[in-house]
């Protein structure tokens, strides 16, 4: 069986979507899949998968992805595959998997991080007069309304809903994998000196309550509302510290952070390579954002063992058991209860799991299994293509 995989950015450095496809590539591989790639990436040489990148050189940023796809349709046209798996719009694809969810709820949800009426009708109109994203928006709806659409694999319930609402798509064209992340392999010991080094590196005490933010669009994940509450916590007498992890431009969030006096309580820290350590460091992940199909980041916290704070806007918080390995919210500008939230993990309404009971209650979210069900779903249409 020969799969054609067409996915834009591999790099890992991009954002969790990329390392969550880099980790699922590796377990198709380890299953036995004979894969092709097609990406604008230009990764290392793999054994066991052959990769073609497809050069958009001199094409501006904003068309790059709609380029790319035409292009990377072009090319498996003539690569003899057995199965299309595209997670990006594919006009040739057997199998859809928008990991990032639909561009219709992206934007939608884009439009909802503004906080007024005013600038939100601002942003409804840049999208309307953007070419890029009506572009895209067309290629989804083609794609999806066409007479023969691909099979769509839905990373959560949250997709589902949003391929219904959105486009009407049935459900017999659907399925649901949701999504998954590899499992945090660390021992006891090694968490506790993980847990050591980051606080020393950061000069945290080792009893102080440290929540944890990760994220790469800031904006988008949350920020606004989590330096909100911290507001309201701080000015409470609520102790804690709060480091926020991520590539993302930070200077309008520093201001924000000095003129409301909270410097000593949140630090924006930039990317860090050794993510699973600030996991192992921290006693709280908090993720109030206004979208995400699947977050990896709460998957992470998760299999971290770490108490998480998400929203219902995130696929992830149907991982999130209400009480006991965190908190949802049904919205993330409700400030006021996403601090009663954070207190009560303060105060010690969650603890992190037993690393037995998070073995047993990770193993569905984990990758491993994610790739096993997809590959499920490749034979099954392999046959269905041979009878």
């Amino acid at each position: 069986m020969k799969v054609a995989l067409i996915v834009e950015w591999l790099d890992a450095w991009r954002g969790g979507a990329e390392t969550s496809t880099g980790q699922f590539v590796n377990h198709l591989l380890d299953l036995g899949v004979d894969l092709e790639i097609y990406t604008r990436s230009k990764p290392e040489g793999s054994p066991g998968v052959k990769v073609h990148t497809i050069e958009c050189d001199g094409i501006s940023r904003s068309w790059g992805t709609i380029e790319f796809c035409r292009k990377a349709d072009e090319a498996v046209r003539q690569g003899g595959s057995d199965l299309v798996h595209a997670l990006a719009p594919s006009m040739v694809a057997d199998i859809y998997q928008p990991r990032g969810g639909t561009y219709a709820e992206t934007l939608r949800r884009n439009v909802a991080t503004r906080r007024t009426c005013l600038t939100r009708a601002g942003k409804r109109l840049g999208i309307m007069f953007n070419p890029k994203q009506q572009r895209l928006l067309r290629l989804e709806r083609r794609m999806l309304l066409r007479n023969d659409p691909p099979l769509v694999i839905a990373i959560s319930d949250y997709v589902i809903q949003q391929l219904k609402t959105h486009y009407g798509f049935p459900d017999a064209c659907m399925e649901k994998v949701y999504n998954g992340v590899d499992p945090d392999s660390s021992d006891e010991s090694r968490g506790m000196e993980d847990r050591r080094l980051v606080r020393d590196r950061h000069k945290i005490d080792t009893d102080a309550f440290l929540v944890l933010m990760v994220a790469h669009n800031l904006k988008l994940k949350g920020i606004r509302p989590w330096i909100d509450a911290l507001t309201l916590l701080h000015s409470g007498g609520c102790s804690l510290t709060s480091l926020v992890v991520g590539k993302d431009k930070t200077g309008k969030w520093e201001r924000v952070v000095q003129k409301r006096d909270l410097k000593s309580a949140i630090r924006f820290v930039g990317p860090r390579d050794d993510i699973s350590a600030y996991f192992h460091a921290a006693d709280l992940l908090v993720h109030p954002t206004f979208y995400d199909p699947c977050s990896r980041v709460v998957l992470e916290g998760l299999a971290h063992r770490v108490p998480c704070i998400t929203t219902r806007y995130d696929g992830a918080a149907e991982s999130v058991k209400q009480g006991e390995t965190g908190y949802v919210l049904d919205d993330p500008e409700d400030i006021a209860k996403l601090a009663d939230y954070v207190k009560m993990v303060r105060n010690g309404s969650l603890k992190r799991q037993s690393r037995e009971k998070a073995a047993s209650s990770g193993a569905g979210i984990s990758m491993r299994r994610h790739a096993e069900e997809v590959v499920a779903i490749y034979r099954k249409l392999t046959e269905r293509k041979n009878k």
